[in-house]
């Protein structure tokens, strides 16, 4: 495919339970342990006939969480794009457990206003980036994505692909008639799946100019009460894989972008695999690209060089603030 111009042929993949890493990692090749300094652990592999280094971590559950440590990937692997694969529950009658449900746009639920014992919803809102939709649903129209399904029985049924808004919120809902039900069902009618992430992710990668963000979940209940029983029968594990199939044929159609080191403090993952790990409690050097070097004193023949830069703006702002308090006195 046709290269979009972004900036790098990093990917990052987040998930929150160990059975969602397991499920994305069985699709790299040779992943090494990387060590960010704040303790954060990725894990660097290659997605195997394609450019794309990709960095994978497990972030727990919950938005707040995702948010920070997808902020804190972003900035250290400057990605191409940034992906969450797990599983969710299903919101609506005709989304089965098993299915994957990708995320066109992402509600924050939670956002309101209680008055008068009513509370009045306002959401926030990420939509999906076109390019990651429209490779979305070529690889649902095709269906090739389950040839990426290692134990998939031969003949077994296709598992359907939704795409479909996802509501993400804090609580973990097990109920088909609650007040938060009632809620989703009045507001946020669309939704196919409710999860505890996609928030988080969606809001960090939108402040980080926009960066692509796809979200990915496999069906794994129906949040109507069951959910233990799903979880018994082994659901979770299955619609993970199914979530991770599809998201990396998604992936592996996403064009890689141009030099990562355009972004700043970005860090390739080929120099970001440290060569001990753990022993070492100090954070791997940077490699010597990712060091800047300050810049020359200016020549004295050179003249008075033109006052720009942070520092410039800083000090007018001081000036503007002494005029505005003069002239108040």
């Amino acid at each position: 495919m046709e290269n979009t111009g972004q900036h790098s042929d990093s990917l990052v993949v987040l998930t929150a339970l160990d059975v969602e890493y397991a499920a994305v990692r069985a699709h790299l090749v040779g992943p090494r342990p990387r060590l960010h300094p704040a303790g954060t652990l990725f894990e660097v592999g290659r997605l195997d006939g394609t450019p794309w280094r990709v960095a994978l971590a497990e972030v727990g559950d919950g938005n707040q969480g995702a948010a920070v440590l997808t902020e804190r990937a972003i900035t250290m692997f400057g990605p191409r794009a940034v992906a969450f694969v797990g599983v969710a529950g299903a919101l609506k009658d005709d989304v089965e457990i098993g299915d994957v449900v990708m995320a066109t746009q992402v509600y924050a639920y939670h956002g309101g206003k209680d008055e008068d014992g009513e509370l009045h919803s306002r959401p926030r809102v990420w939509p999906v980036r076109q390019e990651l939709d429209q490779l979305a649903r070529m690889a649902r129209r095709t269906g090739a994505w389950t040839d990426l399904l290692r134990d998939r029985p031969p003949g077994a049924a296709r598992p359907a692909v939704h795409l479909k808004p996802v509501a993400a919120g804090e609580v973990v809902l097990n109920s088909a008639d609650s007040p938060l039900r009632r809620q989703l069902r009045g507001n946020y009618q669309d939704a196919a799946a409710i999860e505890m992430e996609g928030a988080g992710v969606a809001q960090a990668a939108h402040l980080n100019a926009a960066l692509p963000a796809l979200i990915v979940r496999g069906i794994s209940d129906r949040a109507d009460g069951k959910k233990y029983d799903a979880d018994v029968e082994g659901w979770q594990s299955r619609a993970a894989r199914h979530a991770a199939a599809f998201a990396f044929s998604v992936l592996r159609e996403l064009p890689p972008g141009g030099d990562p080191a355009a972004v700043p403090g970005a860090v390739t993952p080929a120099d970001a695999v440290p060569e001990r790990f753990p022993g070492s409690r100090t954070a791997p050097p940077l490699p010597p690209a990712a060091v800047t070097a300050p810049p020359p004193p200016p020549s004295p023949d050179a003249g008075t060089p033109p006052d720009t830069g942070p520092a410039a703006a800083h000090r007018q702002l001081l000036r503007w603030a002494r005029r505005l308090s003069d002239d108040l006195d």
